[in-house]
């Protein structure tokens, strides 16, 4: 088993850097998990958003 661990990125964050850490945890492009949350957010009425920067608050960033 890897012990691959769940990080804000610092290096390639555009705004708090949840979107990169996803992608790079889940060795995808975070450009599309990127889309994927602004999609989500214009679908969910902000609902999106909310979750974004509770992510952002819930992980830890990268040391």
């Amino acid at each position: 088993m890897s012990d691959k661990k769940l990080y804000r990125s610092r290096g390639n964050r555009m705004v708090c850097g949840v979107c990169a850490g996803i992608g790079e945890y889940f060795n995808v492009d975070p450009t599309l998990i990127r889309l994927g949350a602004a999609i989500l957010t214009v679908c969910s009425v902000g609902t999106g958003l909310v979750l974004y920067f509770v992510a952002a608050v819930i992980i830890p960033e990268e040391v």
